[in-house]
């Protein structure tokens, strides 16, 4: 797979992630009602207990909304959330679960538990997934990157290694030929791809699920950069992220 390949992949990533946030929104609006109708328990319309109702769902809603974000992006660099985390989760798609579907539990209409189930369990796997598709997307951008530059590296195998290009420039001062220190020129030293690989090695635990962000956050090399250092570590792993 060459880059142009890789390009398709983050195209496909970004309407994935779009389409199962789409799907997620979709199914919590559809639940809105529902939860409005538990709530008000009959209210007559537009009185105080049937408006306040509405602020049920959405209270649920805005919270799971949250920790679905939180957890795509610290999965996205291999950071685990903790038992609380995990627990309001799944606290408040049980809360949308059952507040959806009580109504047609007692009723013991099946036709009823059907169709109020749907969309809560709808917004569960996508839930569930959306996360790890985002990280096996990322996983599958990573590598074909990675073979986007061992192709290119065969084609130009020739170059002299000392020839690699340098990314950042430090500036040293050094005595000049002929004077003090304030009077000479500066040298630039200038940190190689395989000092940068180097201390990303070393930054890197069994754990880190490595991509280009991660690799900036270590090394503080250019994004043009990152993306070569990301997938050389994951070709030296097998072709695994981790």
């Amino acid at each position: 797979m060459n880059a142009v390949g890789a390009e398709s992949v983050d195209r496909v990533a970004v309407q994935v992630d779009r389409l199962c946030w789409s799907g997620v929104l979709l199914g919590l609006a559809f639940t809105m009602t529902n939860v409005q109708q538990f709530a008000a328990q009959g209210a007559a319309a537009w009185s105080l207990p049937w408006c306040t109702a509405w602020l049920l769902d959405p209270m649920v809603s805005v919270v799971l909304l949250a920790i679905l974000r939180a957890e795509q992006v610290t999965a996205r660099h291999g950071v685990g959330t903790g038992r609380w985390v995990r627990a309001a989760k799944w606290f408040t798609l049980a809360a949308t679960y059952v507040m959806n579907t009580w109504e047609a539990f007692t009723a013991g209409s099946p036709a009823g538990v059907v169709l109020h189930s749907v969309p809560p369990l709808v917004v569960f796997v996508a839930a569930e997934a959306v996360t790890d598709l985002r990280d096996k997307l990322g996983t599958a951008m990573a590598v074909s990157r990675s073979a986007a530059f061992m192709n290119a590296a065969l084609q130009t195998s020739a170059r002299p290694a000392a020839t690699a290009p340098a990314e950042v420039e430090t500036d040293l001062s050094a005595p000049g030929p002929g004077g003090s220190a304030g009077k000479d020129s500066q040298r630039r030293h200038r940190t190689s791809f395989t000092e940068y690989l180097t201390v990303a090695r070393e930054a890197r635990t069994p754990e880190t699920v490595v991509s280009p962000a991660w690799v900036r956050e270590v090394t503080g090399c250019s994004r043009g950069l990152s993306s070569r250092l990301a997938a050389t570590l994951i070709t030296e792993n097998g072709g695994d992220a981790r």
